[in-house]
């Protein structure tokens, strides 16, 4: 059952969000190769994406996912060809950029509560009292209640579920209202029931806010009502397009170089059948 905070995120804007065209393009990519020590992980990747957009990443393990979202962060230079964010470069601490990475450099077990952690996201690291702490705090209130997780605000974070923990990680990203979110492998050790509330979460924060939001996934079939685009990185090459023109057996044939079906089942559920069904990547 879809939780009311998520249908409510879906009803409005959330405060402090702006208006934006949702037809303007956010990422540009031409001819893009990215790899290491000189050797490439994939090359010839040409996207785009706009405001507002719901992009799922998929691919198989070390097809180079996380890399991707580490050239759009500014932690790695492309080895060829070009690509720009908000109209320039990457660079690292974009702040309009929002990331919840797949390995959280914190401590879970630690007695950091979950508003402190929050603010952090916004503060660095100053800790404690300090002249801007109040509006760092006010912030912080309203990423937790975007992200559905207010109730969480004074929990430890060693006391929460792996569900609630992929929630204060979504306010954190969203402290700095950023218009861009990267999120690699949210859903990963999620039961179902939560990998659904975290996407309607997500999904709510794009439509409202018009941010664009790319999710690095195992599974596409729970992202798939939430969609824009699909970006399917395997065998060193890059698909990108809608789910319905990615997602079929004559293209992921010619991505993989084998034959590959992709079946539907009348839910509209897919199967691709021919490849691992497990999909990880490098770090």
């Amino acid at each position: 059952m879809q939780q009311p905070w998520a249908s409510e995120l879906m009803a409005k804007p959330i405060a402090g969000s702006v208006t934006v065209d949702a037809k303007s393009t956010l990422i540009t990519a031409e001819d893009l190769s990215a790899g290491y020590e000189g050797r490439a992980i994939w090359s010839g990747a040409s996207f785009s994406f706009g405001q507002g957009e719901f992009v799922a990443v998929l691919g198989p393990n070390g097809a180079g996912k996380t890399t991707l979202f580490r050239v759009l962060l500014g932690l790695q230079h492309p080895m060829s060809g070009s690509v720009s964010i908000f109209g320039a470069p990457p660079r690292r601490g974009n702040p309009h950029i929002g990331y919840v990475p797949q390995r959280h450099t914190i401590d879970i077990e630690t007695n950091v509560e979950c508003l402190e952690l929050v603010r952090l996201g916004l503060s660095g690291t100053r800790w404690g009292f300090n002249p801007v702490a109040h509006s760092d705090r006010e912030s912080a209130w309203k990423a937790l209640e975007a992200s559905g997780a207010a109730e969480l605000a004074h929990r430890r974070l060693g006391a929460l579920s792996g569900g609630e923990l992929q929630r204060i990680f979504l306010a954190e990203a969203l402290v700095s209202n950023p218009e861009m979110l990267l999120l690699d492998e949210p859903l990963s050790n999620l039961d179902i029931k939560r990998e659904t509330e975290l996407l309607h979460l997500v999904n709510g924060v794009v439509r409202s806010r018009g941010v664009t939001a790319m999710l690095i996934a195992h599974n596409i079939n729970p992202l798939l009502p939430h969609l824009n685009k699909v970006m399917y990185v395997a065998n060193g090459k890059v698909a990108t397009g809608k789910p319905s023109e990615v997602l079929t057996s004559e293209s992921l044939t010619r991505l993989y170089g084998v034959q590959v079906e992709v079946l539907r089942d009348p839910h509209g559920n897919v199967a691709i059948i021919g490849v691992e069904e497990h999909h990880g990547d490098i770090t």
